[in-house]
């Protein structure tokens, strides 16, 4: 019965691919869309997965996620560093300033500020140049992205490439020389904009005046503590806000489902991919099993069982599934593949591929749902009529 099922399935080329195509263009649309909000999400944390190094982040109370940044006493890094059970604590400053073009033009640049001494939060991926470099008078680093990108000196030709900065070239922040010492490779930024680092007493200097210059505080927890232990500690020792590196993650990840319309955009676009499948791989199935209805009312008139005619509805209906999904998820991760250098977020995650291929499951259930009826009042007698 099972070959009987493909053979009536692939014998009808026209329905057989024009189920296929429902459903690897819900499965591509779905996969895609879902891939590029995951991706997009992760870069509004990204920075805190490229600071390596703190188990705990220290903040001010009011702060809703990293970009979300509330200045600090500098007296506050001293009373986190008494708190039992601290390794060690480092000042990390964070903030946008805006760096002057050889065109006289602008651009907003995220500036990130690391402790002196131990250089603790710095870029993990170096390309030019070494962190240990930002000792150096003057010195910063800048992300390659921003370098090749929104920082590139013009083309000296019309219509030429923009020139990147290289190490060695120069840059003004707020009116403060600042020598390029490095290239790194860090997550984009949400905005996408140009990231520059260099030493928190040189990025206070950058900076406006304030009477808060501290930004964050990293921590490190001694070997044994339980962090989240530590944490409560020093929330009542300081009565600042302190959480642990996937705690911060989850509060930005939260703050932008919850104000900003990114879930219902990506939200909206999924669902149609899901219900522009369903059409047009159920209809497409409908008239398949219509079509072929006096087969399978001969089946049952040489005794086949309505269970048996059910199965083959549904083993048809996964075999398309699982090929346009195969299609589908394939075409998306190309898609991925070939942009992936470009300002296009995309993540393709194993949970991603599990909720796309459950969704054309669904698809193809429903599909099958639609044709079974049909199928089980079919008579036997319609083999006989002319």
């Amino acid at each position: 019965m099972k070959f009987v099922a493909i053979k009536m399935l692939v014998g009808d080329r026209a329905r057989y691919l024009g189920i296929l195509m429902g459903l690897t263009f819900a499965s591509l649309l779905i996969t895609q869309q879902a891939a590029i909000f995951e991706g997009l999400m992760h870069r509004t944390f990204g920075f805190i997965t490229d600071t390596g190094g703190p188990d705990i982040w220290v903040m001010d109370k009011k702060v809703l996620m990293i970009e979300d940044i509330k200045p600090l006493q500098e007296t506050m890094l001293y009373r986190v560093r008494g708190v039992e059970g601290v390794d060690w604590a480092m000042p990390l400053y964070k903030g946008l300033l805006k760096a002057r073009l050889e065109n006289g033009g602008f651009q907003t640049c995220h500036v990130i500020g690391l402790d002196d001494a131990t250089l603790v939060g710095g870029p993990g991926t170096m390309i030019e140049g070494r962190l240990e470099d930002l000792r150096r008078a003057d010195s910063v680093i800048l992300d390659i992205v921003g370098a090749e990108g929104k920082l590139a000196r013009a083309a000296t030709e019309k219509g030429g490439k923009a020139v990147p900065i290289k190490v060695g070239d120069t840059l003004e922040l707020n009116d403060h020389r600042a020598i390029v010492v490095g290239i790194c490779r860090t997550t984009r930024t949400f905005q996408s904009q140009p990231v520059i680092y260099t030493t928190y007493s040189r990025a206070t200097q950058f900076a406006p005046q304030e009477r808060k210059p501290l930004s964050f505080v990293l921590v490190k927890a001694k070997d044994g503590v339980d962090r989240l232990e530590l944490c409560r500690k020093i929330e009542a020792a300081t009565g600042l806000a302190a959480y642990t590196q996937k705690g911060f993650q989850d509060l930005t990840y939260s703050y932008f489902m919850k104000y900003t319309g990114i879930p219902i955009n990506f939200g909206i676009a999924v669902l149609l991919g899901f219900i522009v499948g369903t059409a047009i791989a159920g209809q497409t199935f409908f008239n398949f099993t219509v079509d072929n209805i006096k087969y399978f009312a001969a089946l049952k008139a040489m005794g086949a069982r309505d269970s048996q005619l059910l199965g083959m509805i549904l083993l048809q209906a996964m075999i398309v599934g699982a090929i346009g999904w195969g299609i589908g998820v394939g075409a998306a991760s190309l898609f991925g593949l070939l942009l992936h250098d470009t300002e296009l977020s995309f993540l393709l995650t194993w949970q991603l591929l599990t909720i796309s291929g459950f969704a054309i499951l669904v698809i193809c259930t429903l599909s099958a749902l639609i044709s079974i009826r049909t199928v089980m009042r079919a008579e036997p007698a319609i083999v006989f009529k002319g």
